[in-house]
């Protein structure tokens, strides 16, 4: 057993042939890898030449327009040709370094579409890391360069983080860019990689071109389709509030505003194209007119518009659930609604308590009983808000809530007992007595804390006896199993607690035995 302790110069030879063995198995990259990044490869190679002819198109449009007007394009043009250049030069240097690696693993015969040797690794250390000409540190440098210039004729923020991100040459994991990617990495991924940095270049060109084609109009008025609109902040105004409204064209221009004449009068142009209306009567009036812009040609382009707005009473209703009163210490449920507004347009408030929305209605709790709650509504059309209605409400007290025995009938329904004749199997079954306000409106139970029973002798005399609680002490029972049909007892000095939180004795039952 010696021999093969964790210690033994036997059991550290065969640790040290394991570890070799793991090492043998990294540096063999198995054929399906290999076989995948030439896949890779292909696509990148597809995609960047289809990059690439997108971007000469885009520059042809540019060299058309500067040939066309080479005062308003020519300045949009140079840049173009000094993004394509640049790309270019970029793009052939990294092209060298991929046939610098395939040729350094295959020979001077090395082809970049058909390489032999795919799994040497290497060639592409030798070319991008040897201490004495490595290009590696060119590179980044290269693409440092690049993206600085090219990320200048990008204005847009969100399109510069791109190319950035894309681009970005940062150190990964304590290693330098270049040997994060290069360091005895197969030649096959080392050229794809290549590629792939290849791709991002004719992207980033790509957004820049596209940039400088669309600054050649930037001050133009070039829009296919012209139109004006009414643009209220509401199509309903509250009697003695104000009707607001911008006048537009769909193609609009910061830097300047059209002559805009709206039911027969000029907006000035310090209003910039707002149209404000008193609304002082009730009813359905006409926003109507025409905007006026002049062409690059001298000629003048008008387009009509037509609208209306509504002015409407003060309108609102608020209305409890329950009954015209509120209760102290509860939540009473009220229904709220403001014709021609939506529900987050509508606000309420209330004197004397709390006034909150729950779902589509809202839920007052007034606090003080004997003082009335005033419950307000305001609605708001687009930047006013307004009170519309004011109500005011009497504040109650808790009704006393009813004691009951609860039963179950013979339908198998619960039902409460009140008072009257009960049968003595009922009786017997019974746990206890509850407490509820339910009269049809109102549906509040009640929790019962004390209670008492009075029973008589055969000589007439009272027998008290004293609850447990809202359930029936064993005495009580026992009292009343010594029930004779006929015979009656009373149940008195109920105390109970509601949700408002206070206490108090409430009515007696009289029971019959049946």
């Amino acid at each position: 057993m010696a021999a093969n302790s964790p210690n033994s110069p036997r059991q550290k030879m065969i640790n040290l042939m394991y570890l070799v063995f793991i090492a043998m198995l990294a540096l063999n990259v198995s054929a399906d890898v290999l076989n995948g990044f030439d896949k890779v490869e292909d696509g990148l190679r597809a995609s960047t030449a289809n990059l690439s002819e997108r971007n000469t198109l885009i520059l042809d449009e540019l060299g058309a327009y500067n040939d066309r007007n080479p005062d308003k394009a020519g300045e949009w043009y140079g840049k173009g040709r000094q993004v394509r250049a640049m790309s270019d030069s970029l793009s052939t240097y990294i092209e060298s370094l991929k046939v610098r690696m395939v040729q350094k693993a295959d020979g001077k015969k090395g082809d970049v579409t058909h390489i032999k040797k795919r799994d040497d690794v290497e060639a592409a250390s030798v070319v991008m890391l040897s201490p004495i000409d490595g290009q590696g540190r060119i590179l980044r440098e290269a693409v440092d360069a690049y993206r600085t210039r090219i990320a200048a004729f990008l204005p847009d923020n969100g399109r510069k983080r791109l190319i950035e991100n894309n681009l970005d040459t940062g150190a990964k994991g304590g290693k330098s860019w270049e040997a994060s990617l290069f360091e005895h990495m197969p030649v096959s991924a080392a050229v794809t990689l290549l590629s792939k940095l290849q791709n991002d270049i004719r992207s980033a060109e790509g957004e820049a071109l596209d940039n400088l084609l669309s600054s050649v109009d930037v001050g133009d008025f070039r829009v296919n389709r012209v139109n004006a609109y009414v643009i209220p902040e509401s199509d309903v105004v509250i009697q003695g509030g104000t009707y607001n409204a911008r006048i537009v064209l769909s193609a609009e221009d910061s830097t300047k505003y059209p002559a805009i004449r709206v039911n027969g009068r000029t907006l000035d142009a310090s209003q910039k194209g707002v149209f404000s209306a008193s609304a002082g009567s009730v009813g359905t009036f006409p926003v109507e007119g025409y905007i006026e812009l002049p062409n690059a040609d001298g000629s003048v382009l008008r387009r009509t518009f037509q609208s209306r707005y509504t002015v409407i009473e003060p309108m609102a209703t608020i209305a409890p659930v329950l009954m015209n009163v509120l209760y102290a210490g509860i939540d009473n449920e009220i229904s709220i609604s403001v014709p021609g507004f939506a529900p987050q347009d509508v606000t309420a408030t209330m004197t004397n308590g709390t006034l909150a929305r729950r779902g589509s209605l809202w839920v007052a709790r007034p606090s003080a009983v004997g003082q009335n709650a005033t419950v307000s509504i305001a609605a708001r059309t687009g930047s006013q808000s307004r009170t519309l209605i004011s109500k005011e409400f009497r504040v109650r007290a808790l009704p006393d809530p009813t004691p009951y025995i609860e039963y179950t009938d013979g339908n198998g329904n619960p039902a409460m007992f009140k008072g009257g004749a009960l049968s003595k199997a009922v009786l017997m079954n019974a746990d206890g007595i509850k407490a509820a306000i339910d009269d049809g409106i109102l549906n509040i139970p009640f929790r019962v804390k004390s209670f008492r029973t009075v029973f008589f002798d055969s000589m007439g005399n009272a027998i008290p006896e004293v609850s447990d609680g809202s359930r029936f002490s064993a005495r009580q029972k026992e009292q009343m199993r010594r029930l004779a049909r006929g015979n009656y007892f009373y149940i008195s000095g109920v105390m109970a607690s509601g949700p408002d939180a206070t206490e108090r004795e409430i009515a007696v039952i009289e029971v019959r035995v049946r």
